[in-house]
């Protein structure tokens, strides 16, 4: 059997923690950073968990995680 690949994309973007959750960034704070509040930024800053029904697609995507 040939390895399998990884996609890199996924890769930067997806990391498992030790339990095995699939955790993920959230988005809107790249840019039209004035007009949010400080604490919707600081909110934004944090990882978040990947929904239960797109982790069987990441896992997909990331065969040897």
């Amino acid at each position: 059997m040939p390895k399998l690949k990884t996609r890199k994309a996924a890769a930067k973007r997806f990391r498992v923690t030790g339990t095995g959750k699939v955790m993920r960034r959230k988005a809107y704070r790249n840019h039209l950073l004035q007009k949010k509040s400080s604490a919707r930024k600081r909110n934004l800053a944090q990882s978040a968990v990947v929904d239960d029904r797109d982790v069987e697609n990441v896992k997909l995507m990331l065969p040897y995680l």
